[in-house]
């Protein structure tokens, strides 16, 4: 019986990449025609049968951009980053096309110091990749480790002794990396403002003092969530609290 059932979901699987496979194909078309605004139509609903890409993300962004559609294109930009960060296409129609239509100039605030030498070295690999490294670091720390238990040579001794504390050392480095690289990642939680104008409140409710407003297009980090509003913070630093409807979240999939 469960095969039968694993058989049936493959199969019906299979349908549901084939007519997406159609309909992305039919949306590009639409794309090239100039029907920018039916080609969203196809693409979102690839989207709510579940199946998403880089590439998918990608033609909605640029489809939103043609009809000046600021939040939707620069959102859908900053998805398909999310699943594709060295692509130069993505990164090229974001910054250099997409960003430009928004009105709020907001400085960014770079970091410092110690914090800014340790941030860069804990994005220079994803999570998974240090604890890869970490694993390659215990292997060959336990592999050189038996060659100096059984090896009589005073000099391979030496060596495997030296080696194999320098890969216990990068293990346990890689350890702490990625445990410090999932606590980042837990931490970032981008948003995009999708209202027109936004005000920004000093407090999560609607009679507290107005500290700022924001405009469609503007990335945000959303830090905590009380009710029906969400406290954001700028690249600036600045921070306050929005409307929940007033921002979308980007890791959201």
């Amino acid at each position: 019986m469960k095969h039968i059932v694993i058989l049936v979901f493959c199969f019906f699987s299979t349908i549901v990449f084939s007519q997406n496979d159609t309909l992305f194909d039919e949306a590009n078309a639409l794309y090239n025609d100039g029907k920018y605004a039916e080609a969203i139509d196809k693409y979102e609903t690839i989207l709510d049968s579940g199946q998403h890409s880089a590439e998918l993300y990608f033609n909605l962004g640029n489809a939103n951009y043609k009809l000046n559609n600021i939040a939707p294109s620069i959102y859908y930009y900053e998805k398909a980053l999310l699943l594709n960060p060295e692509d130069k296409d993505i990164k090229n129609n974001l910054v250099g096309y997409a960003q430009n239509m928004t009105i709020d100039a907001i400085d960014n605030v770079p970091q410092v110091g110690f914090n800014r030498i340790v941030n860069n070295i804990v994005n220079s690999f994803s999570t998974d990749t240090w604890a890869k490294i970490a694993v390659i670091g215990v292997v060959i720390f336990v592999v050189l480790f038996l060659l100096y238990h059984f090896s009589y040579a005073t000099s391979k001794k030496r060596v495997a002794f030296v080696i194999s504390l320098s890969s216990l050392f990068l293990a346990c480095f890689s350890v702490a990396m990625a445990f410090q690289k999932q606590s980042l990642d837990k931490k970032d939680n981008p948003a995009i403002v999708f209202a027109q104008e936004s005000r920004v409140k000093s407090e999560a409710n609607n009679s507290s003092e107005e500290v700022f407003r924001l405009h469609e297009g503007t990335k945000v980090q959303v830090l905590e969530t009380y009710e029906d509003w969400k406290k954001i913070q700028l690249s600036d630093k600045s921070t306050g609290w929005i409307p929940s409807k007033d921002i979308k979240i980007l890791k959201t999939f």
